[in-house]
């Protein structure tokens, strides 16, 4: 069994700019080498990007960064 850290959060991205599927390759690639994300999951037809992530280790900042170097504009979402 695995302990998971106290501070593990699961966060949702609005992103902009997909125009195919291989999109989500890239920005699952791109998030997922950031230390601390443990889980990518990018939906292409709604442009939400949902992360499993160590807020000790990577912030919201970091990945709406990381996002952004993939080439896509993002934000965090309140819901």
């Amino acid at each position: 069994m695995t302990a998971t850290p106290a501070t593990i959060t699961h966060s949702l991205f609005r992103t902009k700019g997909f125009s195919c599927p291989s999109c989500v390759a890239k920005i699952e690639k791109r998030v997922g080498r950031l230390e601390g994300v443990s889980s990518v999951s990018v939906k292409f037809a709604s442009g939400r990007v949902e992360v499993d992530h160590d807020t000790a280790v990577t912030s919201t900042d970091d990945i709406v960064d990381a996002i952004g170097t993939a080439g896509y504009e993002s934000a965090l979402s309140a819901l």
